[in-house]
């Protein structure tokens, strides 16, 4: 018996999750789940940044991303002192554009990048190639060339073929490249089976277990222009205790150990990873960061006293936490229906002007997401509602179970929460619908930093006449 793609939509439980409450107030915005900039004016509507999304719609369409300078550089900045002893990189995957990258660096973090795209953005916008980390599990000869011809300060290496074809690339260009060596610990995050990246069965990394991981430490020791700066370990996205780490913390430190004893070398850095949580909805509880640098400094200093060896340099890549409450995205509801269920219940589906194509989370990973009527307020009574697209598959769904106001209807703006991270990144054209732009909102401004797309974009690479 086959299911139905679209089968999870309409499983038992449609009336909603457990954690779901009835609220007392429609209009309320939980703090945890917006930027710090994000309230309700005087008569309902959304200002983010000191902008009224009624005005930024006017201004610029929607839907729209609405991205919170000031939240953003806040995040950025309690990463940064709050691990003050590590170097912090930024996830380009999460979210980059040549602002974003410009905004990174001056907030003194470093930048992960997995694409030559992320790469020429990143050097677009005049960072600092020697802060620049360089990630990807399947890294071409020419995509290494450029890394290198960069000057990147640290290729992450995952593959024996990729440390093959780094080595030929230095030899080539008579230059050096700086090599961590990824890792997989055996350590599965406790978050959803795609975005878990530690265990064994997977494309990421060499096993620790199988040997792999100390035969590419020593294949890359013993390479003529490569240096070795140590291991590099990613349990997983959208992680909120430091549990994980601490087993593989232990055991990547274990190889540190065995390194040094068996190949003569210390090396001096040790990346952990990251991938902290944000709150979507209000079942999240995301750890604050320097309750995140506490406990990992505390396990790492553990693990380096019990196996007698110094403590390394140490990175982290914090993941969506920085960009993921930084941005909201704003729709206009086009349809409202309401469609009944079981024993005389009922569902008010809310169809909005966007959908998987700018948020495909919801329909991959069966997300959770958060939203609030952003035009005006309402005293009506709140209704199960969910919120879904404009796109021809009854699994485009933005928001799979919220409360919306009972007389939401067409014309209101709707907002979502926690749209930073992933969302513009992993957007496409399906249905041939164009891109939202992102707005960058600040002290009463907005600024468009990547601009929607036309249909001149759409149709500059169809090559047909």
């Amino acid at each position: 018996m086959h299911a139905h793609e679209a089968g999870w939509a309409h499983a038992e439980g449609a009336r909603g999750p457990s954690w779901l409450r009835l609220p007392s107030d429609v209009n309320h915005l939980e703090p945890l789940l917006w930027s710090s900039t994000a309230r309700k004016n005087a008569v309902g509507a959304l200002e983010v940044g000191g902008v009224d999304l009624r005005d930024l719609v006017a201004e610029h369409g929607s839907p729209a991303y609405v991205l919170d300078e000031a939240d953003f550089r806040s995040r950025a900045r309690a990463f940064r002192e709050a691990f003050e002893d590590y170097d912090v990189y930024y996830a380009g995957k999460a979210f980059l554009c040549t602002t974003v990258a410009r905004w990174v660096a001056q907030e003194g973090l470093s930048l992960d990048v997995c694409s030559p795209g992320e790469l020429t953005v990143a050097l677009r916008a005049g960072f600092d190639p020697r802060r620049i980390g360089h990630h990807g599990n399947n890294k071409s000869t020419p995509e290494l060339r450029a890394a290198v011809e960069a000057g990147v300060g640290r290729i992450v290496v995952d593959s024996f073929q990729e440390i093959d074809r780094l080595t030929e690339v230095t030899r080539e260009t008579g230059r050096t490249a700086c090599v961590m060596v990824r890792v997989t610990a055996g350590v599965e995050a406790h978050t959803h089976e795609y975005i878990a990246t530690a265990h064994e069965d997977q494309k990421f990394g060499f096993s620790i277990s199988s040997g792999d991981a100390l035969e590419a430490v020593r294949r890359v020791q013993q390479a003529a222009g490569l240096e070795l700066l140590g291991l590099h370990s990613h349990i997983g996205s959208q992680i909120f205790d430091t549990s994980g780490f601490e087993v593989a913390a232990r055991r990547v430190l274990t190889l540190h150990a065995q390194v040094s004893r068996e190949l003569g070398v210390t090396m001096p850095e040790l990346d952990l990873g990251g991938g902290f949580g944000i709150a979507y909805t209000t079942q999240d509880d995301p750890s604050d960061p320097a309750q995140l640098a506490t406990e990992l400094t505390k396990i790492v200093e553990h693990e380096c006293r019990a196996l007698d060896v110094p403590v390394p340099s140490l990175s982290i890549e914090p993941g969506r936490a920085i960009v993921g409450p930084s941005m909201c995205t704003v729709y206009e509801v086009g349809t409202v229906k309401e469609v009944g269920l079981d024993a005389g219940a009922s569902r008010t589906y809310v169809s909005v002007d966007g959908g998987m194509s700018d948020n495909i989370r919801t329909a991959l990973y069966d997300a959770d997401y958060s939203c609030t009527i952003a035009s005006r307020r309402s005293d009506a009574v709140p209704v199960l509602g969910r919120v879904v697209g404009k796109h021809c598959e009854a699994g485009d769904i933005v928001v799979k179970d919220e409360f919306v106001p009972g007389d939401i209807a067409p014309g209101d703006l709707l907002a979502v929460a926690g749209t930073g991270a992933y969302c513009r990144s992993m957007a496409s054209n399906y249905n041939h619908v164009l891109r939202p732009p992102v707005v960058a909102v600040s002290e009463g401004a907005s600024t468009v930093v990547v601009r929607r797309e036309t249909e001149e974009d759409l149709l500059r690479t169809d090559v047909g006449a």
